[in-house]
């Protein structure tokens, strides 16, 4: 497996583009699924979850294609011949379940293995199954599979979510478009990847309004059609890079990066001490003189402050001046680069899902394991920070959800390589 070995290497400056987002990009693929016409996105991500979201779409009989080095794609789903998703590639990532409303709006009928993806908690998918089940789909699980009927085709239905469910808004969302009447969809996610999928949707002529709120309504129509659609920029890798120079000081310009994305983080950001400006290109940050100031983070669904953050912000608060309190409120399980970043030095302790950061002096470099996804930045932006060498191991994590890490953090200045496992 690849390793990522980072040196502190003093304060940071430049440029970094922010790519279109993952979590955007992997709902709007499985779209394609609800129309016969080709589905153009532009400004797609390169990364590992796409190309396993692409190899699930071909399973089904889609057709995908990457232009521009893999930042268009180019999507049709004219001769679907498979509606079971097998196990074997839903294992590998979660955003799988995607293509169970699209399918079963569609065809009236599909098979679904129950996903996997990074060991962040239960997940379950019981919501997106009883928004499902609110459109008159018939649900049979067994063997590790979701069996799903509708052999007249889903019906509208008012469904309200009990807690609020990015994954089941999205597919929820999808199927909805195709079912006869109205959907009202109550309590549902307000994160800018519903709003970006609602906009695609309705290129390809849904229906839809609300999407933003906490409640949407989709008027259900007889089909789509084709449209071209540019991804939303990636929120989480915007605020991941904006910390960089917060951890290690400088200042860099975060091409792409719009305050509206980021808005909870950013006023943390500027509570601990951090500055950050809107220009033409981006959002620019900088932490150009003394310490930074401890601060409390409670993760929340958006607008909150986003849990695909807590990790990164942990890293900051290692050497922040003062102690800070971090609630994690979204997924259990989700502290495991607590006990990494302890290698490096911090003073970190965790009780259930609250973990206390007593910020020190500075940070050493040391061998650190990547458990999941954003854990694996947070370690990589600690080491920027910390003195001497740190090596990141298991790093497959890393290219899920990140493009290019260590050019684009070289290119404004640190000191950062990846090592070929054998």
């Amino acid at each position: 497996m690849d390793s990522i070995i980072v040196t502190g290497n003093g304060p940071l400056s430049g440029q970094i583009p922010i790519a279109g987002a993952k979590n955007a990009c992997l709902t709007l693929m499985p779209a394609t699924l609800l129309s016969e016409e080709p589905l153009t996105l532009t400004n797609a991500p390169r990364l590992s979850d796409i190309k396993t979201m692409t190899t699930l779409l071909q399973s089904l009989g889609a057709e995908v294609a990457q232009m521009q080095g893999g930042q268009v794609l180019a999507l049709s789903s004219h001769a679907l011949d498979n509606h079971v998703a097998d196990y074997d590639i839903v294992r590998k990532m979660r955003a799988s379940i995607l293509v169970l409303g699209p399918m079963l709006a569609r065809d009236g009928h599909a098979v679904v293995s129950l996903p996997g993806g990074c060991a962040i908690g239960a997940r379950p998918v019981d919501l997106h199954l009883r928004a499902l089940e609110a459109m008159g789909a018939e649900l049979d699980l067994r063997d590790g599979y979701v069996h799903a009927r509708a052999p007249g085709g889903l019906k509208g239905g008012i469904f309200e979510f009990p807690i609020v469910s990015v994954g089941a808004t999205e597919n929820a969302l999808m199927a909805a478009t195709l079912a006869k009447g109205t959907t009202v969809l109550k309590n549902a996610a307000r994160e800018p990847e519903i709003v970006d999928l609602a906009q695609c949707l309705r290129r390809m002529g849904a229906q839809i309004e609300g999407e933003g709120t906490s409640t949407i309504t989709i008027q259900g129509v007889d089909r789509l059609g084709g449209a071209t659609h540019p991804v939303v920029v990636d929120r989480i890798e915007l605020g991941t890079y904006m910390l960089a120079p917060a951890i290690c000081g400088g200042e860099v310009e975060c091409l792409g990066g719009r305050r509206d994305l980021v808005g909870a983080f950013c006023d943390k950001l500027e509570e601990a001490g951090v500055s950050v400006t809107e220009t033409e290109k981006g959002l620019k940050v900088s932490r150009k003189n003394g310490l930074v100031r401890s601060v409390d983070v409670v993760t929340e669904p958006f607008p909150g402050f986003p849990t695909d953050l807590q990790a990164q912000i942990m890293a900051l608060m290692c050497t922040a001046e003062g102690t800070s309190v971090l609630e994690e409120r979204i997924f259990e399980n989700r502290f495991m680069h607590a006990p990494e970043l302890m290698r490096m030095g911090a003073k970190i302790e965790v009780h259930g899902g609250t973990a206390t950061v007593t910020g020190v002096d500075h940070l050493k470099g040391a061998p650190v394991m990547a458990t999941d996804l954003r854990a694996s930045v947070s370690l990589i932006l600690a080491g920027l920070a910390a003195a001497g060498e740190t090596i990141v191991n298991r790093v497959y994590h890393l290219d899920r959800g990140y493009e290019r890490v260590e050019e684009k953090l070289g290119n404004v200045g640190a000191k950062i390589e990846r090592i070929s496992g054998q």
